[in-house]
């Protein structure tokens, strides 16, 4: 294993155990074991997943200075919204999807009902912790990291791309439709995870464009190789069924493009996202090999 592999394992460790630590500290201790609701969300939060965004958040705050572990409440938030999504995004309403991570999803489980709450409750919780902060984070900081998760989560963000997503599906594919959908629904929290790591670790104004710009690059290409996977891929090695945004009719880049011109563009983002954080000279090895990474994954 490799020196990012191994650092973005370390990341995943420490993020999975707060995530499952804020989770307690919110639900009252006599609720928990009679809930159904409790055990959807310790569930959906402990299925897994790479946690990329909130290791990124916490990297980014590290980049610039500041000390990753006065960050985690805010990795463990914004990990909390990216699960509210995913539970949402696989409802019979959105993408009807039987499989995530392996795993029958959240609706299949508990219901469709509990799923929806599960959801809702993930979502809300977030902010309360973005809310408590940390002593270690001054209230400035903790607030524009704050705002800054919020956009990339909500209607100039994710929410708006789960829109784009809905109105283009069972039409013409194009490059332009592509882009936004992708642009809003997934790099923006990328966007947002680097740029609010940044924000909390103290970084300068110029620091922080660098690294929102590595973060927008970095969630497109992860995105489309995500499409590409969705063409190429197998249900065992992704975790999820294959083959449904044909299907589903939706508006992918591999739709839009083909998968020729889809792997070079995602070869053209890595490039750029690597090149925003030239500022940062050899520091910046976590990120290099982050996009790398990405850019050939094949889970």
């Amino acid at each position: 294993m490799g020196r990012v592999e191994e650092a973005l394992r370390a990341g995943k460790t420490a993020v999975d155990a707060a995530l499952l630590a804020a989770l307690d500290r919110r639900f009252d201790a006599p609720d928990r074991e009679a809930s159904p609701l409790y055990r959807a969300m310790r569930d959906a939060l402990a299925a897994g997943g790479k946690r990329l965004r909130p290791v990124l958040l916490l990297r980014s705050a590290e980049l610039v200075g500041g000390r990753a572990a006065d960050a985690l409440y805010a990795a463990a938030a914004l990990e909390f919204i990216h699960t509210y999504s995913l539970i949402h995004d696989d409802l019979p309403a959105m993408d009807d999807a039987d499989l995530r991570r392996g795993r029958p999803t959240m609706h299949k489980v508990y219901g469709e009902g509990l799923a929806v709450l599960a959801g809702d409750a993930l979502l809300t919780e977030a902010f309360a912790l973005l809310a408590e902060g940390t002593p270690a984070i001054s209230d400035e900081r903790a607030r524009r990291a704050a705002l800054t998760i919020a956009g990339g989560a909500g209607v100039r963000g994710m929410v708006r791309g789960q829109e784009l997503d809905l109105l283009h599906e069972r039409r013409v594919a194009t490059h332009e439709a592509a882009r936004a959908i992708h642009r809003h629904k997934t790099a923006a929290m990328f966007e947002a995870a680097a740029q609010a790591g940044a924000i909390l670790g103290g970084g300068t104004e110029s620091q922080v464009a660098a690294l929102a710009e590595y973060g927008l690059n970095l969630g497109l290409a992860f995105q489309i190789r995500d499409d590409l996977l969705d063409v190429e891929g197998r249900t065992a090695d992704t975790g999820k069924p294959t083959g449904l945004d044909a299907a589903e009719g939706k508006c992918s880049y591999p739709a839009a493009v083909g998968v020729e011109a889809s792997r070079a563009e995602i070869a053209r983002l890595i490039d750029a996202a690597v090149a925003a954080l030239a500022g940062f000279g050899a520091a910046a090895w976590f990120f290099v090999g982050m996009a790398k990474l990405i850019g050939e994954r094949t889970a």
